[in-house]
C-alpha cells in the first residue's frame, strides 16, 4: 500500500475510533452546568458517563457479528446515523434520567465506529504492520482528550453545555459522509454467516478459546479500566477538590494526553528492537510500580495538584506502550472472525471501564485515593493475567 494512501486510511480510521473518546471527554467540563440545569448533583451526572460506557460495551457485541455478515461499511453507516439522532435528542432533555438514556443510545451508535475501525486495521494491514498502525491510530485518538475537554470548556462557557452535543452530531455527520465517499469496503460480506444466537455465541466462544486473544485482550481491557477511573473521577478531583476552572481542567486533560500520545509514538520506534510481547510485559511492570507509589502518596496525604498530574501522566504513559501492542497481539490469530474478535475486545475494555467509573462514583468527592486505588488494582490484575496467560500460550504452541 502506498504511504500516502496508508496515511489517509489511518487518518479516517483514527477519526472513527476517536468518536467514542470525543463523546466521553468533551462534555466532562460541563458536569456542573448540567447538574445545575437539570436540578441534580455532579455524581448523578456522572451516571450518564457510566451509561455511555455500558452502551458502548454492550453495543460492540452487537456490531461484531453484523460486520462479519454484511461487511464493514453498512453497520458503520447505521451506527453513525443512530449517533446523530441521539445527539440531537440530548439537546431536548429536561431531566438527568432522559440524558442517561440518550447517552446510552448515543454509545450504541458510537461503538460501531470503534469496532469497524479496529476490524479494518486487521483487514487492510499485515500482522507485522498492525502494532505500528495501532500506534498511529492512538496518535489520532489521543488528540481527542487534548482537544475535546478544552474545546468543550470554551463551548460550554460561551454557548452552554447543549452546544457540545450539537458539535458531536455535526462531527458524526462529517464522518458518515467521509466514510461513504472515501473509505473502502475491506471485507466481503459473508451470506453464510448466521445471525442466529447459537452460531453467534459459537463464534464468540471460538475467539475466547484462543489463548493469545484472551490473554492480551484482558491485559488491554483491565489496564484501560484504570484510564476510565481517571476519566470519570477527574472532573471532581480537579474542579471540586483542587478548584480548577472549566477551561483550566480542559488544559490539564490535554496536557495529560501528551504522555499517552508521546509514549504510543515512542512505541512505534522501539518496535525496531523489541517485540510487542516484551514491551507489554515491562510497561506493565512499570505501571504497577507507579500506581502503587501514587496510591501510597494519596493515602498519606502527600499529593497536591502537580504531583497528582505527574502520577497520572506516568500511568497513561505506560498505557501508551501497553495498548497498541496488546491490541495487535490479541487480534493476530484472526482473519475470518476479526469483527467478532474486535467486538469482544472492545466490549471488555468498555465494560470494565463502565464498572470502574460506576464504582468510583460511589466514593466521597473530597478525596483522591479511590482513583489511584483503581489504577493499582487494574495494573496488578493485568500483570497477573499476563503471567498466567503467557504460560498457557507457550503450552499451546508447544503442543502444536
Amino acid at each position: 500500500m502506498a504511504k500516502s494512501k496508508s496515511f489517509f486510511l489511518i487518518l479516517i480510521l483514527g477519526s472513527l475510533a476517536a468518536l467514542g473518546p470525543f463523546s466521553i471527554d468533551m462534555y466532562l467540563p460541563g458536569f456542573k452546568a448540567i447538574a445545575k440545569d437539570l436540578n441534580t448533583d455532579v455524581p448523578n451526572v456522572s451516571l450518564s458517563l457510566s451509561a455511555f460506557f455500558i452502551g458502548i460495551s454492550a453495543g460492540q457485541l452487537l456490531y461484531g457479528p453484523l460486520l462479519d455478515k454484511f461487511g464493514r461499511k453498512k453497520p458503520l453507516y447505521f451506527g453513525l446515523i443512530l449517533y446523530i439522532i441521539s445527539s440531537l435528542g440530548c439537546l431536548l432533555v429536561t431531566s438527568i434520567d432522559q440524558l442517561i438514556v440518550l447517552r446510552f443510545v448515543q454509545a450504541i451508535g458510537s461503538c460501531a465506529t470503534a469496532v469497524a475501525s479496529v476490524a479494518m486495521v486487521r483487514d487492510l494491514f499485515t500482522v507485522r504492520e498492525s502494532p505500528k498502525v495501532f500506534a498511529s491510530l492512538m496518535l489520532v485518538i489521543a488528540v481527542s482528550p487534548m482537544l475535546a475537554p478544552t474545546a468543550g470548556g470554551y463551548l460550554i462557557a460561551a454557548l452552554g453545555w447543549q452546544s457540545v452535543f450539537v458539535f458531536l452530531g455535526f462531527m458524526a455527520l462529517l464522518m458518515l459522509l467521509t466514510s461513504i465517499w472515501w473509505l473502502p469496503e475491506s471485507y466481503k460480506p459473508d451470506p453464510s454467516y448466521s445471525l442466529k444466537p447459537k452460531p453467534i455465541l459459537g463464534n464468540f466462544l471460538l475467539v475466547l478459546k484462543e489463548p493469545g486473544f484472551y490473554t492480551y485482550a484482558l491485559v488491554s481491557a483491565i489496564t484501560f479500566s484504570g484510564l476510565f477511573a481517571y476519566v470519570s473521577s477527574s472532573p471532581v478531583i480537579f474542579m471540586d477538590l483542587y478548584q480548577v476552572s472549566e477551561t483550566g481542567y480542559g488544559w490539564i486533560f490535554a496536557l495529560l494526553s501528551v504522555s499517552f500520545i508521546g509514549f504510543s509514538q515512542v512505541n512505534s520506534i522501539i518496535l525496531k528492537w523489541f517485540t510487542s510481547k516484551n514491551i507489554v510485559f515491562w510497561a506493565l511492570i512499570a505501571q504497577c510500580i507507579f500506581s502503587i507509589l501514587f496510591l501510597s502518596a494519596a493515602l498519606n496525604n502527600l499529593l497536591n495538584l502537580y504531583t497528582t498530574i505527574g502520577f497520572i501522566a506516568l500511568f497513561l504513559g505506560c498505557l501508551g506502550f501497553i495498548n497498541p501492542n496488546a491490541s495487535a497481539l490479541a487480534l493476530a490469530p484472526f482473519s475470518k472472525n476479526a469483527g467478532s474478535a474486535s467486538a469482544l475486545m472492545g466490549a471488555l475494555q468498555m465494560g470494565l471501564g463502565a464498572l470502574a467509573s460506576a464504582i468510583i462514583s460511589l466514593f466521597a468527592a473530597n478525596v483522591v485515593w479511590p482513583m489511584p486505588a483503581a489504577m493499582t488494582i487494574a495494573a496488578l490484575i493485568a500483570l497477573f493475567c499476563l503471567l498466567i496467560g503467557r504460560n498457557k500460550i507457550r503450552t499451546v504452541s508447544t503442543n502444536q
